[in-house]
């Protein structure tokens, strides 16, 4: 009986704390249950969504990406420097915000693959470093004037739809399809499962490292576009502190902070329950600074979850 409870704690308990969260907030609110709120939440979740989609493959290779929040912000920066100071059209003020995405990408794959870094250490870097960037870009202010048909990206709708809801759907059923139908999602497992055997079959990890890191970044970047269309100006700041939530959206996902263990369709309850927590603190109008207080224990808690299950598995494999 108690094996058989534990295994059903483990399958559920995310669906279980977001129907707790959902009861509370609801309890304590008549506004968090309502079509305009839900709608909200979805928009408001699709940002660090598009980012933890990318995360989610770091984190499956053992690694870690602190730059996701500044390339945020750079992504925005770049694209509206460029439609503000230049004769780029949107479409390649956005390709080329995009392109730094991936750029960003490839030098922490760099540091890591080439020169042996840690992703702790590397990401840590490129994080100030890009922040900088972006501080340097803006000039420390906001950008504004961006053309209004810009909004479309981040303030449409589809029918009753949010479009930055269809397009962290659209990255997650992509980052699906890579993970679960396609050899390089293998390849992704296996090395942060087991990196030095998964070389030993005959795979590049440093190209997957490569591809990971890049398609992080490039979602980090698509995050900043939906970031600069949804406020249409660029702040110096944006994105700061993504990072923090992205992580624990992924960790709490049921993704191992470890690697090689955690299933992308879980991430995406993972950033719901995030939405949530974070719409229904709002609504009570708790105090911001202890919002960042209750995110901090979220990620405690998630990382002491993952751990233990991890000890669980070790004990079940060597009875």
């Amino acid at each position: 009986m108690k094996i058989k409870l534990a295994d059903f704690l483990t399958k559920y308990t995310l669906y279980l704390v977001l129907l707790a969260l959902i009861a509370f907030f609801t309890i304590n609110s008549q506004f968090f249950l309502t079509t305009m709120n839900l709608i909200n939440i979805i928009r408001q979740v699709a940002i660090i969504g598009i980012c933890a989609a990318g995360m989610t493959f770091v984190i499956l290779t053992g690694g870690i990406d602190l730059s996701t929040g500044s390339i945020v912000g750079l992504a925005a920066g770049v694209a509206a420097w460029l439609m503000m100071n230049t004769a780029a059209t949107p479409v390649a003020a956005t390709l080329v915000a995009l392109m730094c995405g991936v750029t960003a990408g490839f030098v922490n794959g760099f540091f890591i693959n080439k020169v042996g870094l840690p992703p702790l250490i590397t990401t840590l870097a490129t994080m100030t470093a890009l922040r900088g960037a972006t501080m340097l870009i803006t000039d420390g202010r906001g950008i504004h004037g961006i053309t209004r048909a810009y909004s479309v990206i981040g303030q449409g709708y589809i029918g009753p739809i949010p479009i930055p809801a269809i397009i962290m759907a659209l990255v997650f059923i992509l980052g699906y399809i890579l993970l679960e139908k396609t050899k390089f999602g293998r390849y992704v497992y296996g090395i942060g499962d087991n990196e030095e055997a998964t070389r030993l079959s005959g795979v590049n990890v440093k190209k997957v490292r490569y591809a990971v890191y890049a398609f992080s970044g490039f979602l980090s970047a698509l995050a900043g576009i939906v970031f600069l269309s949804r406020l249409m100006s660029a702040q110096p700041t944006a994105g700061q502190g993504y990072e923090l939530e992205v992580i624990t959206a992924v960790v709490l996902g049921g993704v191992s902070i470890k690697g090689g263990e955690g299933k992308i369709s879980l991430v995406v309850i993972g950033v719901i329950i995030m939405g949530v927590l974070a719409n229904g603190m709002i609504m009570m109008n708790i105090n911001a600074f202890w919002q960042w207080v209750v995110r901090g224990i979220v990620l405690l808690l998630a990382v002491s979850y993952d751990k233990l299950m991890l000890n669980r598995r070790n004990r079940l494999a060597s009875s």
